[in-house]
């Protein structure tokens, strides 16, 4: 292969995903959050994340989750989640929707790695592939732990809540 062609191809790619992470944001920050239900088999809260323990004991999301960006800051319509902004239960439920939002982006963009096997050589998809996972897989990490987070917060307050009444 000549080189302008290889320059060509790395050009292709380096921009390519900017476009991908973009693209997918933007199309996330359009869709209906009525597409984003939190029990979705997707998004549903598995057994062993149950309280979010497993994301800070195998990955020690505590240490480096506030160095990721918030894609969602930089779309008009966006729903900021670097940090809770209030309490209250509705915008809570909002923000455990807008987890699902989140998640789905990323997913979204790590599997759309495959279209670098169109015009590169395997290896270099492969590589590409390697790129969407460490690019991608911190983000849902995040997502995934915020939203267990979240949701035991608003099942501790319902218990008091309910047990205040009682």
């Amino acid at each position: 292969m000549a080189t302008s062609q290889v320059v060509t191809l790395a050009v292709v790619n380096v921009l390519a995903w900017p476009v991908l992470h973009v693209g997918f944001a933007w199309a996330g920050t359009r869709a209906r959050a009525e597409r984003f239900r939190p029990d979705a088999w997707l998004f549903r809260t598995r057994a062993f994340e149950r309280t979010g323990r497993i994301y800070e004991v195998l990955f020690g999301v505590k240490a480096w989750k506030g160095r990721l960006p918030d894609g969602a800051a930089w779309f008009k319509s966006g729903f900021k989640k670097r940090s809770l902004a209030r309490a209250d239960r509705a915008y809570l439920d909002r923000f455990v929707v807008e987890t699902c939002r989140g998640e789905f982006v990323h997913w979204a963009t790590f599997l759309a790695a495959g279209i670098f096997f169109l015009w590169n050589e395997a290896w270099v998809g492969w590589i590409m592939v390697a790129y969407g996972v460490v690019a991608n897989l911190p983000c849902i990490i995040v997502q995934r732990y915020n939203r267990v987070r979240i949701r035991q917060l608003i099942e501790q307050r319902e218990a008091r809540r309910d047990r205040d009444r009682s």
